[in-house]
């Protein structure tokens, strides 16, 4: 880089006009924000690892509520691996990768949390019907079912993002203000569609359906706690099992309140008239969002045993001997 005048520092020196410029901050602290980020994004990616090997390893838990968690694992995963680095990057220095990965970079950064979205409402849902229907969960709810839901929701992300991208593709960099610079401009229309379809629907559907699971959950922990066998032919079902799904429920719920509270501050920015996605208010909220990648797997940690000693088993390498997908992980 070649330094300007005015103090900053020219992306491509030989393009003075029209290269971007960026002040450098002090060493020491581009080398603890670096370190910091970079080690979230680590940390991401070693804690979803594990989350999926654990899933698809371990035949007993391949149940239709942990075929959920494992796609919001993999989503998960992408984040730590491709997302936040691209961020730290794209927010830290000059964009030397080139339009065409720019909007590459843009394009998948629209498909990882959208999917992720849609795992949340599909999680919220799955506990619903265990809750509130537990006679036909069974029936209703199968793994079969639920990978087919997994692989529409990935494909109607894959589908809706390309408009975000689709006019970057034919003419990369047209939005950009100078050389050096990774943006994505969403026009007010698709905006209004997004906010709508990606906030404000699946926000009140998540909210709606918790606020019905915890409702429907109290009364069957009082019915269990008076010691009721069968309030009604919904409830009909023995106190280990309902224990067992307000437990699920109640970690779900954990699980949902979190990320609400990790999504919502991107849609805040957003509504206060934000749109450029790299405007340094974007720019903080998008890796909060994408920081709740990282916290999944520690809510597992906590409140999932299975979870717990499947690490354990990943960890020293007992998953390598033969059978050991068979173990009693519940």
């Amino acid at each position: 880089m070649t330094e300007t005048q005015d103090g900053a520092e020219l992306c491509f020196p030989q393009l003075f006009n029209t290269s971007c410029r960026k002040l450098t901050p002090p060493w020491f602290e581009v080398m603890l924000i670096h370190t910091l980020l970079y080690s979230i994004s680590l940390l991401t990616v070693a804690l979803n690892l594990l989350v999926i090997i654990s899933v698809s390893h371990f035949r007993q838990l391949d149940t239709p509520t942990n075929i959920l968690l494992l796609s919001l694992a993999v989503s998960d995963f992408l984040v730590g691996l491709v997302l936040m680095p691209g961020e730290i990057f794209r927010n830290t220095s000059c964009w030397f990768l080139g339009d065409l990965v720019c909007t590459l970079y843009n394009y998948v950064s629209g498909i990882i949390p959208l999917s992720s979205i849609g795992d949340m409402v599909l999680i919220s849902v799955d506990r619903y019907v265990a809750i509130c229907y537990p006679l036909h969960y069974t029936t209703k709810v199968t793994v079969n079912r639920v990978k087919l839901c997994v692989y529409l929701c990935w494909l109607c992300s894959v589908s809706y993002s390309f408009l975000y991208v689709k006019d970057d593709l034919t003419q990369p960099g047209r939005y950009n203000s100078c050389y050096g610079e990774c943006v994505l401009v969403i026009d007010y229309v698709l905006g209004a569609v997004d906010l709508v379809l990606y906030f404000i629907v699946p926000v009140t559907v998540i909210i709606a359906l918790y606020m019905r699971v915890f409702a429907v959950a109290v009364s069957q922990a009082r019915a269990m706690r008076s010691h009721i066998t069968a309030v009604t032919l919904q409830l009909s079902v023995t106190p280990k099992a309902k224990k067992s799904e307000l437990k699920a429920a109640r970690t779900l719920g954990v699980l949902v309140v979190v990320f609400l509270m990790c999504f919502c501050p991107y849609y805040s920015v957003y509504l206060a008239g934000d749109s450029l996605v790299n405007a340094p208010s974007a720019a903080y909220v998008i890796f909060v969002f994408y920081c709740n990648s990282c916290l999944n797997p520690v809510i597992y940690a906590l409140f999932y045993p299975w979870f717990r000693k499947s690490v354990k088993l990943i960890v020293t390498l007992q998953i390598l001997q033969p059978g050991s997908s068979e173990t009693n992980m519940l």
